[in-house]
C-alpha cells in the first residue's frame, strides 16, 4: 500500500465505520418502532446504507484495494434483512463489515506510524 492510498484509507474507513454504527442505532431505534412508521424508517436505512455502499466503492478507487470488495457482500446481506421485515437480522452482518474495515483502518494507520506520518 503506498502512502497516498494508506491515507485515504484510514480517512474513508473511519467515515464508513461511523456510517455502519448510524445504520446499527437506526436498526434499533427501528425494532421499537409502530408498525405504520416502519416502511420510513426502512427507507431511512436503506439510504444510509446505500451511501456507505457508494463510500466504500470511493474506497476503493482512492485508497487501493487492501480488503475492500470483502465489505460489500455484508452490505447487500443487511440491505436483504432490512427489506424483508427483519432488520435487527441486519446487525449480524454490519458486525462483520466493520470488523473488516477496522482491520483496514488498523493496517493504513500501522503504515502511516511506521513512516512517521501519523
Amino acid at each position: 500500500m503506498e502512502i497516498s492510498e494508506a491515507i485515504m484509507a484510514f480517512s474513508q474507513s473511519e467515515k464508513i465505520k461511523a456510517g455502519l454504527i448510524w445504520v446499527s442505532q437506526t436498526l434499533n431505534l427501528l425494532e421499537g418502532l409502530p408498525s405504520g412508521e416502519k416502511a420510513g424508517g426502512e427507507k431511512v436505512i436503506n439510504a444510509v446504507l446505500n451511501m456507505v455502499g457508494h463510500e466504500i466503492k470511493l474506497a476503493r478507487v482512492v485508497g487501493g484495494d487492501c480488503g475492500w470488495e470483502e465489505i460489500e457482500p455484508y452490505l447487500e446481506k443487511a440491505l436483504v434483512m432490512v427489506h424483508s421485515g427483519v432488520g435487527g437480522e441486519a446487525n449480524a452482518h454490519l458486525s462483520k463489515a466493520l470488523s473488516k474495515i477496522t482491520n483496514i483502518a488498523h493496517e493504513s494507520m500501522s503504515l502511516l506510524k511506521e513512516k512517521g506520518l501519523l
